[in-house]
């Protein structure tokens, strides 16, 4: 079912919210590409923070798409969100993140209408439980979440 549009302040941009259309039990995915990957000391390549951070800006979030809107579009999930900048990605489920005291809103965008953000406060404790249960859901070989 679509989602009611997401709440926008007077600049047009999407507000922080929780969407009530996104229930506990729906997954997002957070794609990875080069740029959140680096090689430890010992040359083991795992994901760096920036994996689990919010962007900047105003109203930056962590940008994930919403699996069950793909889904519902008809499309492979896996598929949809692997492309050659964005060869790996995460899974969580919504009910992980909301307990963690973060926000998931619908924030489609002109090229990606399955877009959501993840807001909150991306402190380290937060940076570190998103590590800890992250779950591959595209897996890129030789990569390890964790290190």
């Amino acid at each position: 079912m679509p989602l009611q549009p997401p709440p926008i302040d007077e600049d047009g941009a999407v507000v922080p919210h929780n969407h009530s259309g996104i229930a506990d039990e729906h997954r997002v995915i957070r794609r990875i590409s080069t740029h959140q990957i680096v090689a430890d000391k010992y040359g083991v390549r795992r994901l760096s923070s920036l994996a689990f951070k919010a962007s900047s800006g105003a109203n930056g979030g962590m940008s994930v798409d919403l699996e069950q809107l793909i889904i519902e579009a008809g499309l492979v999930p896996m598929d949809y969100v692997t492309t050659p900048r964005w060869f790996g990605s995460l899974v969580y489920e919504v009910r992980e993140l909301r307990a963690m005291n973060l926000q998931v809103g619908f924030e489609p965008l002109e090229d990606n209408p399955y877009h959501g953000e993840v807001w909150g406060i991306f402190d380290r404790p937060t940076q570190r439980h998103l590590c800890e249960t992250a779950v591959w859901f595209v897996e890129i070989e030789g990569v390890a979440i964790a290190a």
